[in-house]
Formats: structure tokens, C-alpha cells, sequence
């Protein structure tokens, strides 16, 4: 059912009882969904960022035409906006969008269409819509549900200003490990999913105490432009908390076929059986300073350089086996000879001061026999510029020819290999260290799943950030050829169909300063989705006066590391409040949560929930009927089973 009145401003559609109303004078939508309404906020309103910072509204649109649309799964809104100036100078810029009631489920698309001609010359740096809705209901009940990370609540009247998010926001990133968001008023709510996750972000506003908090979507140019249809999925939920958002997702995780279980990865490689359980222990070999990286030490250049031979690791190995641990994996740091993070990616040979191949090989012989796994650190994204094979020709390059330069990391100025060659470099260097009888059973592609994706304009080898992420996939493919169980940073799910494991997913607190002001309530929204499918290490510290980690390594049902060398001071979680227990007791911590681990490994999480409104009382469900109970503030923890 469609229709115009002559005395309104508003376009309506209804169908699968769901209403949507276009206001002809705001260009905002108002969706009467089952139990509430949700009306867009004028504040924000839908805008396209030019390159220069300024903004240009939908509304400078000279020409906007509006008309009812209707297929055989669904009927809609038909807009198209064409003939925007700016400074009486025309853009090159036109573009439909479409929101339209799909009959079969009952959700609202946001579709974002660009014009046939095209855009040479716009230079734009982002376009923003759908607008947030108003969300102003004053009370804790109603809160946004962030895909921050392993995941976050944002209750409306949180103490804490939130508005920078990680990665600005962007889709496929720390800043979301999943390209949805949502909110919830008391029981009230709805979950946006963004279909085309490469080139997109959201943003938020919430001020300290509230009382709102806007959510909204940003879609970023492809190679300049807006290339291609952008759709945001809108379901809306008339009794729900954010387990139920989550299991919408899961649902259409599946549908698209991103969801793929940790049962059908060990099917493929019964190594991940091998991995469920293990101890996690990262370790490192060289580190090597350059004087221009951040994290040079001027006043005590000493402490810029330092190297533990690989026979030293081989001992820690044995020594490991000797206490009785079963099974183990190895992440090793700093093994070629640059040093870690040095001249990526010509990082071969082995570091030959610490022993070289032969001592290398000897660490992976010990590792076999032991029945452990060994895995190595790489890196395909941070391109060195004194590595031998550097070449601006290769790097990352923008439009105008230029090409990114930092001096951040150990190994001091550095660019971006483009993508495409990332997948002929890991053969290169995986060939030779197998070449040399190194014994890989898991290995790790730095950043890949914590950085957002890349573009290249270089015309040999253009990319967009979709292809970006083919590109890494594919060298997720390689590991696997070789019967290499891949692993990167962090949980991106776009890589789902790939990944096993990870270095970590955390709650994005564990990554700040203990006692830093928190963005909002840690929820393991990640793992209601994805738990089933892959393996997660947690961090075991016990703060002073503050948590023990290991009750949220419980919690999650994941992984252990017993023992964790951060590769830089006061990043990444790896602060001044290393563990002063004795290995024994470690050892005895690490048994508790490997057991959980072997028992719920490949079970989906059902429900996360606080007890009694506690945040410090939390409790996990898993499918097997395990029930995992925790008190953070008590630091104790019950595992049971309904």
C-alpha cells in the first residue's frame, strides 16, 4: 500500500506490517515498525564531505524527484538527486536511493544508487546516510550496541563521551569487527547491517552523561568514486536485547555464507583440533629500533636492541614439556634477521646471531617433537623502505601519485605494499623457510584483520578495498595449500571463511591504560556471532586492585595464553602490570581454561547476560548446555550445565 496525500509532505508505504514516510521538505525517514517508531534526526541529516571539509546537504540537490517503486519482493521509495553546485560551480555528481520493504522478511533497505555519468573531478571524501535516528530516551534502558572491538553497550546516559571510534569507524577493522550496529529502547529495537562492508563506516555521537546518542552510516569513495550500489539492511525487533541483534546477524552470516564453523575448518585441516586447547606462547628473538621509529629510545640506547638465540627458546620449549603441558603453540616474533618489524617484507634469512637456520630448525624439531605447534610472525601491509626489494612503483599510491609515509614502528620509515603483490611475497618467503625444513603447522599475517582495507591507484595495479581484501584472503589460501593453519591480528569477519585464529579479539578497554575512562559496557558481541567459528586467546594478567583476565578467557569460552612478551611497551595492551606469578601457578590457571575450552570450542554461544542488572555478575551460555558464571568484582567464576 502506497500513497501521496495532497496535504502532506510525506511519501508513506506499508507492507509486512512496516510503514516507511519520506518528508518531502527534510528528506528524512520515518519507519512505524511493530511497537515503536523510528524518525531520523534532523541534526544530522544526509550530507556529501567534500575533500576540502566542506559539506554539501541532499537538499542542494536542484533536481529532486520522488516516486513509488514495486517489484515481486518488495515496494518502496524511488528518490533521485541530481544538479548539485557548490560556489555556483556544478558537481559531477547525481544519485538515486531506494528504501523499499522487503515482503519476505519485513526489512527496511536503504539503497544508495549511483548516476550513469560520471564523477571525474568531485572529489569527495565521504557521503553520509542513512541519517541516525533520534535516539533521546533518558534513561540506561535504552542503549546503541557497537561493534567496537569484541563489542560494546552505550547506555544513553553513560558517563563517558563517546565519538572517536578506532579506524575512524570503518567497516572491516577494529573499529568493527562486524559491519552492524544497533540500538535498543527498553525492548525496542533495530540492527543495521551494512552489505557492502569494504568501503563503508559509521559514526557516533554521544555526549558525556546523554541524554542521545546518533548512530549514523558513512560510505567512503572507491578509487575516487561512488562506483557501485550501497545498501544498509534494516531489521526492526519488537522484543529484544542484544543477544537477539547478534543472532540476527549470525543468521545472515550464514545466508551469505560467511559463517564457517570451526567443525568444517577441522574437517579440512584436523590441525584446528590440534589448536583447541593448546597453551599460547608468544616469543620473541630480535628486536632491532630504527632511530627514526616512534619507539626509539633516545636516553637509553641500549634498550633499543636486543636478541635471545633461538637455542634459549628451544630450551623453554623442553622446559615447557618437562612441567607436563600437553599441548602448546609457539607464535614466534622477530625470527628473520632484520629484527621484528624491520625491512617487511625481505625478512629472510633466519636471524643469523641467534643461531641462524640450522637453530631455527632445531627449535622446530624440538617443537615436533614435543607435539606442539609452531607458527611464525610475518608481515605483508607495512612496506620498509630501507628493505632491499623496496620500490615506490609498489607501494600503495594515491591519485595524485603520492604514496603513504610514517616512521611509527620499529623499523622506522615505511609506506604500503599494495595488496596485490602481498599474495607473491608470502610464497616467496613460506617457500624458503619450509625450503630449510622449518616445520609450520599455524602461522600469522600481521594486521590484515585489523587494518582497514587499502586502494592503489597506481594504473599497473589498481585496487579497491574490496580487492584489497581478496588479495589478503589469498594469502590466507596459500597457508592453508600448504597445510598451514593462518591466523592474523584480530577478528574481522570478512575473513571468516579463512581465518582460524587470531592474536586476540578483545573487549576495547584491554588495550587501553588500566583505569582509562571506557567507551561503554564490554559485551562479547563477536562471540555470539562467530564463537563456533574460531579460536580466540585471551590474555590471563591480574591487574592490581583491579580484574583478573582470566575470568573473561572463561567467560568467552576461548583460548589461554600462558605466557605473553608484548613486542612495545604501553601498546596493544601491554602495559607496565606484567604477571609476577610463578609458572607453576600459570600453568595450573592455563589447565582451567583449556578444559572449558576443549568442551565448548566448537559450540555456538547462545546468550550473554548480567545478573540482576550486576555488570560485575555476568553469565555465558553455550550450545552444549554449559553455562559459565562469573563475579569480576569477587574474582571468582562457576562452570555448570543446565
Amino acid at each position: 500500500m502506497s500513497h501521496f496525500p495532497s496535504d502532506s509532505n510525506d511519501f508513506s508505504v506499508s507492507a509486512s506490517g512496516i510503514t516507511i514516510s519520506l518528508n518531502r521538505d527534510t528528506l528524512l525517514y520515518r519507519i512505524a515498525a511493530p511497537g515503536r517508531i523510528w524518525e531520523q534526526s534532523p541534526s544530522s541529516g544526509c550530507v556529501i564531505l567534500l575533500a576540502d571539509g566542506s559539506g554539501v546537504s541532499f537538499r542542494d540537490a536542484s533536481s529532486i524527484r520522488h516516486q513509488f517503486y514495486e517489484s515481486g519482493v518488495g515496494t518502496g521509495i524511488l528518490s533521485s538527486y541530481a544538479d548539485f553546485s557548490v560556489s555556483g560551480k556544478k558537481l559531477p555528481f547525481s544519485f538515486e536511493t531506494y528504501v523499499w520493504i522487503e515482503y519476505a522478511t519485513g526489512c527496511v533497505r536503504f539503497e544508495l544508487i549511483p548516476g550513469q555519468e560520471g564523477q571525474e573531478g568531485l572529489e569527495f571524501s565521504s557521503l553520509r546516510w542513512p541519517a541516525p535516528f533520534v535516539f533521546d530516551t533518558p534513561e540506561n534502558s535504552a542503549v546503541s550496541v557497537m561493534p567496537v572491538l569484541q563489542g560494546l553497550l552505550i547506555p544513553n546516559l553513560w558517563e563517558n563521551p563517546v565519538s572517536s571510534l578506532p579506524f575512524d569507524g570503518q567497516m572491516c577493522s577494529a573499529g568493527a569487527y562486524m559491519p552492524w550496529f544497533g540500538q535498543i529502547d527498553g525492548r525496542k529495537g533495530y540492527i543495521a547491517i551494512c552489505e557492502q562492508p569494504w568501503d563503508a563506516g559509521y559514526y557516533i555521537d554521544h555526549p558525556a552523561g546523554g541524554p542521545h546518542t546518533h548512530v549514523g552510516m558513512y560510505f567512503l569513495p572507491s578509487l575516487g568514486q561512488l562506483s557501485y550500489r550501497r545498501i544498509v539492511r534494516f531489521s526492526f525487533l519488537e522484543d529484544c536485547d542484544y543477544n537477539d541483534l547478534c543472532k540476527v546477524y549470525r543468521s545472515f552470516a550464514r545466508e551469505t555464507g560467511l559463517l564457517t564453523t570451526l567443525a568444517e575448518k577441522s574437517a579440512r585441516n584436523p590441525l584446528v583440533d590440534k589448536l583447541i586447547g593448546s597453551a599460547i606462547v608468544h616469543k620473541g628473538i630480535k628486536t632491532h629500533v630504527s632511530p627514526d621509529s616512534l619507539f626509539y629510545d633516545r636516553e637509553n640506547p641500549e634498550r633499543n636492541d636486543f636478541l635471545i638465540p633461538f637455542e634459549v627458546r628451544t630450551r623453554e620449549i623442553r622446559h615447557y614439556h618437562e612441567k607436563g603441558i600437553p599441548k602448546l603453540y609457539l607464535h614466534l616474533d622477530g625470527w628473520g634477521d632484520p629484527g621484528y618489524d624491520n625491512k617487511h617484507p625481505d625478512y629472510l634469512p633466519a636471524c643469523e646471531a641467534a643461531g641462524g637456520w640450522e637453530a631455527m630448525k632445531e627449535l622446530s624439531d624440538t617443537i615436533r617433537e614435543c607435539g606442539y605447534m609452531f607458527g611464525l610472525h610475518d608481515q605483508y601491509r607495512d612496506y620498509y623502505m630501507d628493505a632491499p626489494s623496496f620500490d615506490r612503483e609498489f607501494a600503495c599510491q594515491a591519485p595524485d601519485g603520492s604514496i603513504f609515509d610514517m616512521a611509527r614502528w620499529a623499523g622506522g620509515r615505511q609506506s604500503y605494499l599494495c595488496a596485490s603483490q602481498a599474495p607473491y611475497y608470502v610464497k616467496r618467503n613460506f617457500e624458503e623457510v619450509l625450503n630449510h625444513g622449518i616445520h609450520l603447522e599455524a602461522s600469522y599475517l600481521d594486521v590484515f584483520t585489523c587494518n582497514e582495507g587499502d586502494e592503489c591507484a597506481n594504473p599497473h595495479h589498481r585496487m579497491t578495498r574490496r580487492e584489497c581484501f581478496e588479495y589478503r584472503s589469498a594469502c590466507f589460501a596459500y597457508l592453508w595449500s600448504k597445510g598451514i593453519l593462518p591466523s592474523s591480528e584480530e577478528c574481522g569477519d570478512w575473513a571468516m571463511r579463512q581465518l582460524v585464529f587470531c592474536h586476540y579479539g578483545p573487549y576495547d578497554f584491554m588495550l587501553e591504560k588500566p583505569g582509562a575512562p571506557r567507551r561503554g559496557i564490554p559485551v562479547p558481541l563477536f562471540n555470539l556471532v562467530y564463537h563456533d567459528c574460531m579460536i580466540l586467546p585471551w590474555p590471563m594478567d591480574r591487574l592490581p586492585d583491579t580484574e583478573d583476565y582470566m575470568l573473561y578467557a572463561l567467560l568467552n569460552g576461548g583460548a589461554a595464553y600462558l605466557d605473553k612478551d608484548g613486542a612495545y611497551p604501553g601498546c596493544d595492551g601491554a602495559f607496565d602490570t606484567a604477571r609476577e606469578n610463578q609458572l607453576d601457578e600459570e600453568i595450573a590457571r592455563w589447565h582451567v581454561v583449556a578444559a572449558l575450552q576443549e568442551r565448548v570450542a566448537k559450540c555456538e554461544m547462545l546468550r550473554h547476560e548480567f545478573l540482576d542488572g550486576n555488570l560485575n555478575w555476568q553469565r555465558t551460555l553455550f550450545s552444549d548446555g554449559t553455562t559459565v558464571t562469573v563475579d569480576l568484582a569477587a574474582g571468582t567464576y562457576e562452570i555448570g550445565t543446565l
